[in-house]
């Protein structure tokens, strides 16, 4: 019987991923746009994610909350030997690594939003905050150019294209707001490669999503 979906959905949030993740896995689902406001406290929301926030998915009434988990269900149940790796193959712990580091990665993201999107009063922004947040950012970036550019390969994992890689690309994607990857050159040829795909240009935001992000690349603002 084929699974009933759900999924709320941010433009340019995390839920970026999932619904990429439910395009290559070629599903059929329900969107439901949730803006990034108030809305998110409201309790008929938050009886479907505690905490208020997105992503959300529903698959057959039952909830899953937390991004990652939703790449680590969803593969295993619809393609553990393509898009995932299963819990005996070879590559598992490679790719378990990966998806979670996508997490790393976004919480320096994540920082930097607050400071430079969320927070629209200079006065209450940190200049040391950013620049901390940067470095670190930037060190992800490296320890991806290392990864990518040791054996010359096209994705993360030796065998090919997997979810890693999609949960590692929408976290460099909010990444590059704050800092490109120019001085990375197997990383960008990376990123290259995932902005190609069809899946990942189903999941940029559509005519008349709502924004987070109103610039391509957001620089250290006057305080």
């Amino acid at each position: 019987m084929r699974p009933q979906i759900t999924l709320h959905h941010a433009p340019q949030s995390r839920s970026m991923r999932v619904l990429w993740l439910l395009q290559e896995l070629g599903l059929e689902y329900q969107l439901v746009l949730q803006p990034l406001d108030k809305s998110l406290r409201d309790p008929g929301f938050l009886a479907r994610s505690p905490a208020g926030r997105v992503p959300c998915l529903e698959i057959n009434g039952q909830q899953i909350i937390e991004s990652g988990a939703m790449i680590e269900y969803l593969c295993e149940r619809f393609d553990p030997s393509g898009l995932g790796r299963a819990p005996d193959h070879p590559e598992r712990v490679d790719w378990l690594s990966f998806v979670h580091f996508a997490e790393t990665i976004t919480q320096h993201a994540a920082a930097l939003t607050q400071q430079h999107v969320i927070l629209f009063q200079p006065e209450m922004r940190s200049p040391t905050v950013m620049k901390i947040e940067r470095a670190r950012l930037r060190k992800c970036y490296e320890a991806l150019e290392n990864h990518l550019s040791r054996d010359g390969r096209a994705y993360l994992l030796a065998g090919g294209f997997s979810a890693a890689d999609l949960a590692v690309g929408q976290a460099v994607y909010m990444g590059t707001r704050f800092a490109p990857l120019a001085a990375y050159p197997a990383l960008s040829a990376w990123y290259a490669r995932l902005q190609a795909r069809p899946g990942f240009q189903a999941a940029l935001p559509q005519p008349g999503e709502p924004l987070l992000y109103t610039q391509e690349l957001y620089d250290m603002p006057e305080v």
